[in-house]
């Protein structure tokens, strides 16, 4: 059930100190935190430090946290506690994962050709041990269903993007993901673009992992990552990076790993950004996940509907809140538009600048990149 919305997006932005000055776009790499979910992680630091050594435990007080932090994710994607893993970003859940399959020689993983570094650098290991890399070629943020079939036929696990960095185009996960089950394979999504600015439900994806992280749409601190593991999924998933934290009882010989997703968490880590990312989904909800949706759907269709037919490269309307669009010179491009007080940034693939608009983003925010892009100055 959606909670009830107290909070507008303007009431956010004002509590945001970095869109105080300038004009930001560029949600789809980092979110600037409101004060509040720095607080958060400064309060929590504070008693970790000051007051638990004595007071209690400091090991109770993290261990607390991060209970509280993985019903808090679970809650908000539609999964249960104990199928969330805590992490430090999306390319760490993608690895763990990757780093839990006995690979041998001759498997093959697929990917598609719109993958963040972080969806491509850990399969692109595992072909220096003989796993063949099979990548799915897409077309304008699109991927071709009966080439995804095709290529997955014989495949040990994919792995694709919810939402495209490239191209802000949102992909038909549970289609992929039916189609990837049918063919006896796991599917690993990767999710970062997804929480803070769309609705997202694990269950109705179907996928056996989902890698996110808190610091873009989520406005959240860095650090504050987490992987959704179906429980019987980790069942078979053996990582290879153990600690106290992933295992039943740690002192036992021979160990068992923990029961679902807390298998992919290690040892001693700073609890703090999971406390801010708890603030940080407490604070979207208060907005309300479907109004964030809307209003980035009118801003950035606002901005699309000002960029030339020949130069837009993200759909019209858009999909997200990412708008790619095709300039001459997209290193220069940035560059004058910082100097300008106007922050996106430039894409390598397709070579070209991204602005990323979040519900916090005004009318005029957008009509001053315009103007920044077709205007004189």
């Amino acid at each position: 059930m959606q909670p009830s919305t107290t909070m507008t997006p303007t009431e956010l932005r004002a509590d945001i100190p970095a869109l105080q000055e300038g004009t930001y776009l560029n949600f789809g790499a980092h979110g600037p935190s409101p004060k509040y979910v720095v607080d958060a992680a400064d309060e929590f630091v504070r008693e970790h430090e000051y007051e638990s050594s004595v007071g209690d435990h400091p090991y109770e007080t993290a261990f607390r946290a991060f209970d509280r932090t993985r019903e808090r994710v679970a809650s908000f994607v539609g999964a249960d506690p104990d199928e969330i893993a805590l992490t430090e970003s999306t390319t760490a859940g993608i690895n763990a994962v990757a780093n839990a399959i006995d690979w041998q020689p001759g498997d093959v993983v697929v990917r598609t050709g719109l993958e963040h570094p972080a969806g491509i650098l850990p399969w692109q290991r595992l072909e220096r041990e003989g796993v063949e890399v099979r990548v799915v070629e897409t077309e304008a943020g699109r991927v071709d269903l009966e080439r995804f079939a095709e290529a997955v036929s014989d495949a040990r696990l994919v792995c694709f993007s919810a939402v495209t960095w490239t191209h802000g185009t949102r992909l038909p996960v549970t289609e992929l993901v039916d189609i990837a089950h049918d063919a006896g394979v796991l599917a690993l999504v990767d999710a970062v673009q997804v929480p803070g600015q769309l609705s997202m439900d694990v269950r109705e994806w179907g996928a056996d992992a989902v890698a996110a992280a808190g610091h873009k749409w989520l406005l959240g601190l860095w650090g504050g990552g987490f992987l959704y593991v179906d429980r019987d999924v980790a069942e078979g998933l053996e990582p290879r990076t153990v600690g106290y934290r992933s295992v039943e009882t740690p002192s036992a010989d021979p160990y068992e790993y923990a029961t679902g997703a807390r298998r992919f968490e290690v040892g001693s880590a700073n609890p703090a950004p999971h406390v801010a990312l708890r603030e940080a989904i407490d604070v979207i909800d208060e907005v309300g996940i479907d109004r964030i949706e809307d209003r980035v759907h009118r801003l950035a269709g606002r901005l699309a509907d000002g960029v030339p037919d020949d130069r837009l490269l993200s759909p019209s309307p858009p999909e997200s809140g990412l708008v790619t669009i095709d300039v001459d010179d997209p290193e220069a491009t940035v560059e004058r538009l910082a100097a300008a007080g106007v922050v996106i940034r430039p894409l390598p693939s397709p070579n070209a600048i991204r602005a990323s608009v979040h519900a916090v983003n005004t009318a005029a925010d957008v009509d001053r990149l315009l103007e920044g892009l077709y205007g004189e100055w």
